[in-house]
């Protein structure tokens, strides 16, 4: 869906409250910083909506790892830089006051071999005492096998159903996305996306965000209430 149907992902999420979120985001980043704040890089930014309400306050780069989605984040966007980029491998050769990773992004990196080079390199990107936020993916222990979930979304010219059934094979959630998309005058197309999200234990990540050189405490509470927060700082003399 990020490459072939990336127009339609706003609609999708159009319930969500972006400016509430990046208020909650702003607030986080101030608590815990142990440094002057003015860059943040989002991680895994999609079309840019978080971005569009945090630019306010700093000077905003996006990276997603989907082309099509940065096309329609560059188009909304313009006074925002954007960077095409896979987070287990980047290297920007910058380094910022805070970085973001939302929407449980960091769960597409699926094994702790991956995870840990990740986290690796939003250590590598994170000026000491700067602030790293991650919405997490599930855990083994809040995953629910068999949970059915529909998101819909309606105007006069289009209708989008999306459903899926959660499934849980070893560490790894795979699950299929199904569409219906109607459109006004066009025939309604359906299709599936195949997504593969990883089950990272949460003190197994706190672990490798702590030897990474990042002080780190975990929310309960987070963003998104069942999936908790982790919130860095990274150390001094750290690289």
């Amino acid at each position: 869906m990020y490459d072939n149907y990336a127009e339609i992902y706003d609609l999708i999420y159009e319930f969500l409250d972006y400016e509430k979120t990046a208020k909650k985001i702003k607030k986080l980043i101030l608590k815990n910083k142990r440094t002057e704040v003015n860059t943040l890089l989002d991680i895994a930014c999609g079309t840019g909506r978080h971005l569009h309400y945090l630019k306010k306050d700093f000077k905003c780069t996006g990276v997603d790892i989907s082309d099509q989605m940065l096309d329609v984040a560059r188009k909304n966007y313009p006074d925002i830089r954007f960077i095409q980029a896979d987070m287990i491998e980047l290297d920007l050769k910058e380094k910022f006051d805070a970085i973001i990773c939302l929407f449980s992004s960091i769960g597409y990196v699926k094994t702790y071999e991956n995870l840990e080079k990740t986290i690796i390199n939003f250590a590598n990107h994170l000026k000491q005492g700067g602030v790293v936020i991650i919405e997490p993916w599930l855990t083994k222990s809040n995953a629910i096998a068999g949970l059915a979930s529909m998101t819909t979304y309606e105007s006069d010219d289009i209708k989008i159903a999306r459903q899926c059934v959660t499934k849980i094979a070893g560490d790894i959630t795979p699950f299929e996305m199904h569409y219906m998309i109607a459109k006004k005058n066009e025939d309604v197309i359906y299709f599936k996306d195949h997504h593969e999200l990883g089950l990272f234990d949460t003190d197994k990540t706190i672990q490798m965000m702590e030897e990474a050189g990042i002080e780190t405490k975990y929310l309960d509470k987070g963003l998104e209430t069942e999936r908790g927060l982790f919130i860095g700082v990274k150390k001094k003399n750290s690289y």
